[in-house]
């Protein structure tokens, strides 16, 4: 291993081989659209996770770089902190902080796990959330839009502490702007912004919008996209049915 001067560091690849077994199938942690996640232990003991880029995959490619070059320059205790990373002929590898509860909609999305967080939890993991987001837009050294902000995005540590993970989809925005169009459309259905989704239309008000959506989830303990409630009406979505069971509230 090659420390680069700060807390970023350029893996050996035999390192990153041997503690995750030769990228054994049962050290997977998850599959995700960059690839393949390990869980690696090194000699001394440290356990980490390995997100490994998917062969030939060009937009695997794109995320790989953006992650390097926008979470290594993030610190923040509700950010989920990058080690390093490992490039060895076509392998590409990232190497982050292991986080022992998984992510949230581990729990929350599963009638027997989500009991375990209680109301009091629950908002310390929306406070968490929250903190994390306001970094990446007002009080970082770059202005940064996650793009993708969802229940899988955010890993539990050992205290169920929360942090917002995967930039691969993140875009640096200017201090000076309010908002930008894009013709490149990324994230998940259910979570975007509907002037991002049918516009292009992107601002920090599009992960606030994401931000809306999970906490009805967590709320709820229901999924976002796919929900489905028969009464009156049938509603495709948790937003739908919110929508139509909130009773209108009027602003002076």
């Amino acid at each position: 291993m090659e420390d680069t001067g700060s807390e970023f560091s350029l893996y050996d690849f035999s390192q990153i081989a041997d503690a995750t077994d030769n990228f054994s199938p049962g050290k997977i942690l998850g599959q995700g659209g960059f690839g393949p996640v390990y869980k690696g232990i090194f000699p001394d003991g440290q356990e980490v996770a390995i997100k490994k880029l998917a062969a030939r995959s060009r937009q695997g490619l794109v995320e790989f770089k953006n992650e390097i070059q926008l979470v290594a320059k993030l610190q923040h205790r509700h950010l989920v902190r990058l080690l390093g990373c490992c490039i060895h002929d076509e392998e590409k590898i990232l190497i982050y902080e292991y986080m022992s509860n998984k992510s949230l909609d581990y729990f929350i999305f599963d009638p027997n796990r989500r009991t375990s967080l209680n109301w009091m939890i629950r908002l310390k993991i929306v406070e968490g959330i929250a903190q994390g987001l306001l970094y990446l837009h007002e009080h970082s050294r770059l202005r940064i839009i996650h793009r993708d902000l969802k229940a899988s995005n955010i890993l539990l540590d050992s205290e169920l502490n929360p942090k917002i993970s995967d930039f691969g989809m993140a875009r640096i925005f200017p201090s000076d702007a309010t908002q930008t169009k894009t013709s490149r459309l990324v994230g998940t259905y259910g979570y975007m912004a509907p002037e991002y989704a049918f516009e292009g239309l992107l601002s920090i008000k599009s992960d606030v919008f994401s931000f809306g959506v999970l906490l009805l989830e967590i709320i709820s303990g229901k999924r976002s996209a796919g929900f489905q409630h028969y009464g009156e009406g049938e509603f495709h979505n948790l937003l739908q049915y919110i929508y139509k069971v909130t009773p209108t509230v009027k602003f002076m």
